[in-house]
């Protein structure tokens, strides 16, 4: 329910702000063969971060090729390239803060070489409420992945909880889609 930054006491706080994806009942958000997303930055601003963040970027794979293509900075999720059969997790963001942490990233999924959704509806920022966390591969159509939660009582280094939400990666048409299946605290309140 959190975001938003504040000082007070010379210590950050995220503050109030309207309630997250993560609280409202889950409806899928992306769509059979949904096109990838391309970044909303300028060019000079996308070399300017990789430079300033000493940053090299993934160009191995198709998924990280595809989001170079579309504008995104591909990264890999912490530091760890997420491939098991036919999927690949590649992340990808638009910019770093000022310690080069992802800024207007998403982690986006690949079945099959072919773009299958995002695991955010939106874009997230380092730091802030319903940034993601550790992501995972469960099995041929089981992904998990782990958002954290602040309230407006909490530093920005520490989130007072975590929810993983897991999702199925969805075969039966013609292109593959991911959908979120369930939200669960994992840690916190």
């Amino acid at each position: 329910m959190v975001a938003a930054l504040g000082v007070s006491g010379g210590f950050m706080h995220a503050q109030s702000r309207p309630a997250s994806w993560l609280d409202r009942p889950l409806a899928s958000w992306n769509r059979p063969g949904g096109a990838l997303p391309t970044a909303s930055m300028a060019r000079g601003s996308r070399d300017e971060t990789i430079t300033r963040c000493d940053l090299k970027t993934p160009a191995s794979t198709t998924g990280e090729r595809a989001l170079g293509d579309a504008g995104w900075i591909a990264f890999l999720n912490f530091d760890q390239r997420l491939v098991q059969g036919d999927i690949e997790i590649v992340d990808g963001m638009t910019g770093g803060d000022g310690m080069c942490r992802p800024v207007g990233y998403n982690i986006f999924v690949f079945v099959g070489g072919r773009f299958a959704g995002t695991l955010s509806p939106t874009v997230m920022s380092s730091r802030a409420d319903s940034s993601s966390g550790a992501v995972r591969i469960l099995g041929a159509d089981s992904l998990s992945a782990e958002f954290e939660r602040y309230t407006e009582k909490d530093a920005m280094c520490c989130p007072s909880s975590r929810v993983t939400v897991r999702y199925r990666i969805d075969r039966s048409g013609a292109r593959p889609v991911v959908a979120p299946v369930d939200v669960r605290v994992t840690r916190g309140l």
